[in-house]
């Protein structure tokens, strides 16, 4: 028996899983809003206790850097002790991994339903794999061909410096660095980042905010549904213009990603936002946004990109690490 988990800023997936079924049949999952409980514990205790189960292994997928056992979770303000863990609930083995390096677990793994193609580009068989995700932060991860599978790496690359690309963008970046002062990609190309893109447009006077939308933006807990749902309804312009800015500087980050680890293996996109916009990341702007690199323009356009479509990949990818633990 395994336990698995997918812990996000906005919501936790917790599964336990048979070793020998495999990932794809959970005997148990259940969703919990992360920002109503105070820590990981206080999830697994009531989901353990419903079912009786004693795990023999458990992994979680963790939003934030996980170092010696141990993380600070970036948009929540909790610390996870694997080995904590371990002793309050028994588990023989817990693991931590960043849960970008989760999603890229999953990767080898997706079946053809569970990915849609942007681009087919040239795969090398053994080049290696970029996986980005923005959902509430923004995550990046990579997976490199050992010779005999492939190998996940975490990364924080959601926290390096946001560099504009057009003059539009760098008055962006002007704005944002009054209110944060150093601005990540993550503030711009995220689900956290969406309101600050619309806050700049609608600071820059040139569409207007009808009385609908300010009122539905005032009732909304997270304002960043209503403007991608409004945006890809066509029913506001300041949301269109909004999702376009976002989609033009998704482009740029996942062609950075491309060329800081030479993707030749292909791109995928991970997250919540991306199956969510994926009629407008199919538009043909969106992989010229991703081509725009200069002398290696024509490189990048050969590189396959990806959607994941599973909206498990996360805690799959836990579960795999985990069954791996175990030598299944």
């Amino acid at each position: 028996m395994i336990l698995a988990a997918d812990l996000g800023g906005t919501k936790t997936v917790l599964a336990l899983f048979d070793a020998d079924a495999g990932v794809e049949r959970p005997l148990r999952e259940e969703i919990f809003p992360s920002r109503a409980y105070d820590s990981l514990e206080a999830m697994i205790g009531p989901f353990l206790e419903a079912t009786r189960a004693k795990p023999t292994a458990a992994c979680f997928g963790v939003a934030g850097p996980v170092v010696n056992r141990s993380s600070h979770i970036t948009n929540l303000p909790w610390v996870i002790n694997a080995d904590a863990i371990r002793q309050a609930f028994d588990i023989p083995q817990v693991h931590l991994l960043n849960d970008l390096q989760a999603t890229a677990i999953a990767v080898p793994h997706l079946t053809s339903d569970a990915i849609c193609t942007l681009n087919v580009g040239q795969r090398d068989p053994t080049g290696a794999i970029g996986v980005i995700a923005p959902g509430t932060g923004l995550g990046e991860a990579f997976l490199v061909w050992t010779g005999h599978r492939y190998q996940s790496y975490p990364t924080e690359g959601g926290h390096t410096t946001f560099a504009p690309v057009t003059h539009e963008q760098v008055e962006l970046l002007d704005y944002l660095e009054l209110r944060f002062g150093h601005v990540s990609f993550e503030r711009v190309c995220s689900g956290s980042g969406i309101p600050n893109l619309y806050d700049y447009l609608r600071m820059r006077g040139h569409y207007d905010e009808p009385d609908w939308l300010l009122e539905a933006l005032a009732q909304a807990l997270d304002p960043t549904p209503v403007i991608i749902n409004a945006a890809l309804a066509g029913k506001a312009p300041l949301c269109v213009a909004t999702l376009d800015l976002f989609v033009r500087i998704l482009g740029g980050v996942i062609s950075n990603l491309a060329l800081q680890v030479f993707a030749t293996g292909g791109l995928y996109l991970g997250g919540g936002i991306p199956p969510r916009i994926l009629p407008r990341l199919q538009r043909p702007d969106f992989l010229e946004s991703i081509c725009y690199k200069g002398r290696f323009s024509d490189w990048v356009a050969r590189i396959p990109v990806h959607v994941i479509l599973d909206p498990k990949a996360a805690l799959n990818g836990a579960a795999w690490h985990a069954l791996e633990v175990l030598g299944h």
